[in-house]
């Protein structure tokens, strides 16, 4: 049976209004007539109706995360930073995957919307913004991680993408390779600024690359990165001369250069130093421990959250707010030469 606020009310011999000041700790109700309602709640098992306090306050305390991949490590410590923190306000967030595919990302926004969630958190696989601007029709707050668009004014968290590509061939070049080459992900801003950070900083640095140092292995999530990984790398090993660095969009793709680059006979990192981007955590424990691109994936979640909480409580700004994480170089021994 349904426990409702009226039944707890009856049974005290205090009106609904009481129950509801307890059960949202008003200073306004005695301490005593407060700890009798909140004993015979838990006794009673009681669950508010948040669908009926949606209605009556506007608010339904869920919070939308629509990200490409749950497997993808990347997407799953966002989630984490961004739960737990926001649990401390009693927010709470439900969690859906596109598959990278941006059609059933625009169902689930549209399944999402119609329960009037308090904001969305979306790292968009989209071409345009389309759907994204549905949410702001709806009236309800919206932050971009990862993943932002050019021209397109929202709230974003997210990493220097860019940074990632400089601080990936500065250390390879650090460790003496010259022949640099570039296995570049999604034409997704993500992939550009990569591919920009890694081209930019050759060129500032003296080196040309030639056009084919650059392999894309375009949509790499963790379920086949690694198969992606494996086929640039066949296309590295056929360059002449070949690259003796390579830095990799992801760390899934990384692994799977590796495995093809040791089962061609090559010593990593004698023969080619590899880095990847994004320090999983089984980055450490492989056969050649990766160098990595630590993306700070588990603050970008805590950063987003602290933004979602001052959307919510503070008044509206007409401004959208940015945050900007500084990535940082993890090095293992796939690169270390020196």
């Amino acid at each position: 049976m349904v426990v409702r606020l009226k039944d707890i009310a009856d049974e005290l011999g205090v009106s609904v209004v009481t129950v509801s000041r307890a059960l949202r700790d008003r200073p306004d109700i005695a301490k005593e007539t407060k700890a009798r309602i909140l004993d015979r709640v838990k006794r009673l098992n009681y669950r508010p109706n948040l669908t009926a306090r949606s209605l009556v306050t506007g608010r339904s305390s869920l919070i939308g995360l629509v990200v490409p991949d749950l497997i993808h490590p990347f997407f799953a410590e966002i989630a984490k930073g961004l739960s737990a923190t926001l649990r401390e306000k009693n927010y709470f967030v439900l969690v859906s995957s596109s598959e990278s595919d941006p059609q059933l990302e625009q169902d689930e926004i549209e399944h999402m919307l119609a329960h009037h969630l308090d904001c969305f958190v979306v790292a968009s696989c989209q071409k345009d913004t389309s759907s994204l601007q549905k949410i702001g029709e709806a009236g309800v707050p919206l932050v971009l991680i990862d993943r932002s668009f050019p021209g397109y004014a929202s709230n974003f968290v997210g990493v220097d993408d860019h940074k990632a590509g400089e601080l990936a061939v500065e250390h390879l070049l650090s460790q003496g390779c010259k022949r640099i080459a570039h296995i570049r992900g999604p034409a997704t801003n993500v992939g550009n600024h990569r591919a920009e950070g890694y081209r930019d900083t050759m060129q500032r640095r003296g080196f040309a690359p030639p056009s084919s140092y650059i392999v894309s292995c375009g949509e790499a999530s963790d379920s086949d990165g690694e198969t992606r990984g494996r086929k640039a790398m066949e296309e590295i090993l056929t360059l002449k001369p070949r690259p003796d660095g390579i830095f990799c969009f992801n760390d899934t793709v990384a692994v799977g250069a590796m495995v093809k680059a040791i089962e061609a006979g090559l010593r990593i990192p004698e023969d080619v130093a590899i880095v990847g981007c994004g320090n999983f955590h089984y980055s450490s424990k492989l056969r050649v421990p990766l160098t990595s691109i630590d993306q700070r994936s588990r603050e970008i979640g805590e950063r987003t959250a602290k933004m979602i909480i001052r959307l919510l409580e503070k008044p509206p700004s007409s401004r959208p707010r940015s945050s900007i994480l500084e990535p940082e170089l993890i090095i293992r021994a796939s690169s270390k030469l020196k």
